[in-house]
C-alpha cells in the first residue's frame, strides 16, 4: 500500500464528495460483484474492516482506491494488486469508501473477522494431479481431515484391515470447487472470480464433473474430482477455490493423446492411493473408470491375500514402539508395504508430457542393467522413467490380464521400496535394488533422492510437479 500524491487525494475527495448522495453501500461480511463502474462504493462504519478486491476480467487495468473517512480529505490508499487481487485492513470508525479506475468486472468484499475474504492460498493447498487419459482426469484437494488410527501397543497390536475404511466420512468438509480451462500463454488474474468465469466445467455441457470424498492416505480425507469430456492432447490449467473467494493454484496437466489405450482406475479400498491409468480393457458396462467393485478379481484377490498374510506375519512380532522401534511401529510397516505392493502390482500407463515429448528412454533397460535411471536428453530435459511395453512383453504382474495394445509403463520410484524397507523389520527379508545392481531395470532411481540414496538430491527432487511433469510413480 502506498500513500497517493496530494493532487490525486484532492481529486478522489472531490469525486467522493460529489457522489455522496449516489454511493452504493457495500454490505459487511459479504462479497459484492460488479461488471463495471467506478463507484465510489461506501464502506459502513466498523471498528475493523478488511477490504479485499479481485479483478474478474483479463487486461482490465483496474485500480482500487480506498479512504478510511467518508467524504473527508484524509489520506487515500492505493490497494496494491498481486495477480489480480489485493486487500487493505483498517479501522473505519466513520465509514469510508472505495473508488475504482479502469474498466472490467471486479469483486469487493468487506470482512469484519480481521482476515480478507479474497486470498491466495499457500503452495500446500494446490490441487494434486492424479492422472489423465485422452478425455478424463482425476484431481484431488489437499487433505483436510486427518484420521487418527491407534498405534499398536502391547498387548493389542491391532492394525488397519485389508480394506481401508471409507464409510466414516467427516461431518464437516471444506467448501472446495474446481475451476478448469485450457492453458494459454496470456497472463490472467489468479482470482477466484476470473477462474470461475473461465471454467469450462460450468460453461460447457460436454465437460462433466463427479466430486466425492476419498481417504487417499494417512494425511486424511480429500475431495476427489473426476473429470470427463476433456479434449485429447490438450494442456489444462486447474485452480482450487475455497469458499468462493480463496484460490489455490495454478496447477497444470495435459490429457493424453487420442490413441492412449489405458482407462483410469481409482477408489480401490485396499489400494486407496491408486488413481491412475492401467493397461486394462475398457471398464465393464460402460462405466467411466474401474473401481474396487469392477477391477478384475484376478488382480484384486492376490493383493488382498498378500496384505492379509503380511499383516498376520507382522502380528506375530512385538509391534509397538516399546519392543519394535522407538521411531516406527508395525502400523507404519503395513502402510508402506501396502503402498509398495499396490504400486508394483498395478502398473501405471503413461505418455511423455506435451512439453517434453522426447522425455523418456525409447530403449528399455535390460534386467541386468546398472546405473542411474534418471537422466537428461540433449536439451537437458529430465527423462521420465517410462518403459515401453509391447503386447509380447511379459507383464510385471503375472495376474495382469492380457492387454492388446502397446503402451508405456511408468516405473515406480525407488523411494516407495526404500520407505517400506526402513519401516519394516529385517526378519521379513526385504531388500531393495540399488543403482549399482539392476535397480534401474524395475524402478525410477535418482529422481527424488540421489542415485546413492542422498535424500532430496535427485534430478527433480519430487515424483511430479505442479506443471504437469510426472517422472516416476510414488504410490
Amino acid at each position: 500500500m502506498h500513500l497517493l500524491p496530494s493532487t490525486l487525494i484532492c481529486l478522489l475527495t472531490n469525486i467522493l464528495s460529489a457522489a455522496a448522495q449516489t454511493r452504493l453501500k457495500l454490505p459487511l461480511d459479504a462479497v459484492s460483484q460488479f461488471n463495471s463502474g467506478n463507484g465510489p462504493f461506501e464502506i459502513p462504519s466498523a471498528p475493523l474492516v478488511s477490504v479485499s478486491v479481485a479483478t474478474c476480467s483479463q487486461n482490465s487495468g483496474l485500480r482500487f482506491l480506498v479512504t478510511t473517512e467518508s467524504g473527508s480529505a484524509t489520506p487515500t490508499t492505493d490497494i496494491i494488486l498481486i495477480n489480480g487481487q489485493g486487500n487493505f485492513t483498517s479501522a473505519f470508525e466513520s465509514g469510508g469508501a472505495v473508488a475504482v479506475e479502469g474498466t472490467g468486472s471486479f469483486e469487493i468484499a468487506l470482512s469484519t473477522t480481521g482476515q480478507p475474504m479474497h486470498q491466495a492460498l499457500n503452495a500446500s493447498q494446490i490441487p494434486l494431479f492424479g492422472d489423465s487419459t485422452s478425455n478424463q482426469a482425476i484431481i484431488f484437494s489437499p487433505p483436510f481431515s486427518r484420521v487418527e488410527t491407534p498405534q499398536p501397543t502391547y498387548p493389542n497390536y491391532t492394525m488397519l484391515p485389508v480394506d481401508v475404511p471409507q464409510a466414516f466420512q467427516p461431518d464437516v468438509t471444506p467448501n472446495y470447487t474446481l475451476a478448469l480451462f485450457p492453458t494459454t500463454n496470456d497472463a490472467h488474474p489468479q482470482t477466484s472470480c476470473f477462474a470461475t468465469r473461465q471454467s469450462i466445467i460450468e460453461s460447457q455441457g460436454n465437460v462433466n464433473l463427479n466430486q466425492s470424498l476419498w481417504l487417499r492416505d494417512e494425511a486424511g480425507w480429500r475431495s476427489q474430482f473426476l473429470l470427463g469430456g476433456l479434449t485429447p492432447a490438450t494442456n489444462y490449467t486447474a485452480y482450487l477455490i475455497l469458499d468462493s473467494t480463496k484460490i489455490a493454484g495454478p496447477m497444470y496437466f495435459a490429457t493424453k493423446s487420442a490413441a492412449f489405450p489405458c482407462p483410469l482406475v481409482a477408489n480401490l479400498p485396499y489400494c486407496p492411493g491408486v488413481a491412475y491409468a492401467m493397461p486394462l480393457a475398457a471398464p465393464p458396462n460402460g462405466a467411466e473408470i474401474y473401481t474396487g467393485n469392477t477391477l478384475p478379481t484376478t488382480l484384486s484377490d492376490p493383493i488382498r491375500s498378500y496384505l492379509t498374510n503380511f499383516t498376520v506375519t507382522l502380528n506375530s512380532f512385538a509391534c509397538g514402539r516399546d519392543m519394535y522401534s522407538p521411531l516406527v511401529t508395525c502400523a507404519d510397516c503395513q502402510r508402506e508395504y501396502r503402498k509398495w505392493l499396490c504400486t508394483i502390482s498395478l502398473p501405471r500407463c503413461s505418455e511423455p508430457s506435451l512439453s517434453n515429448p522426447n522425455g523418456f528412454s525409447s530403449i528399455p533397460p535390460l534386467p541386468t542393467a546398472t546405473g542411474l535411471s534418471a537422466s537428461k536428453n540433449d536439451q537437458q530435459q529430465v527423462l521420465s522413467a517410462l518403459m515401453p511395453q509391447q503386447t509380447s512383453t511379459t507383464p510385471r504382474n503375472k495376474f495382469l490380464p492380457q492387454f492388446d495394445s502397446a503402451y508405456q509403463m511408468l516405473l515406480p520410484c525407488i523411494e516407495t521400496c526404500n520407505a517400506m524397507d526402513r519401516a519394516c523389520p529385517s526378519f521379513l527379508g526385504f531388500k531393495c535394488p540399488t543403482s549399482q545392481f539392476n535397480g534401474a531395470a524395475s524402478y525410477g532411481i535418482g529422481y527424488i533422492d540421489g542415485k546413492d540414496g542422498d535424500q532430496g538430491e535427485g534430478l527433480t527432487g519430487v515424483a511430479q510437479d505442479r506443471y504437469g511433469n510426472v517422472w516416476c510413480q510414488l504410490g
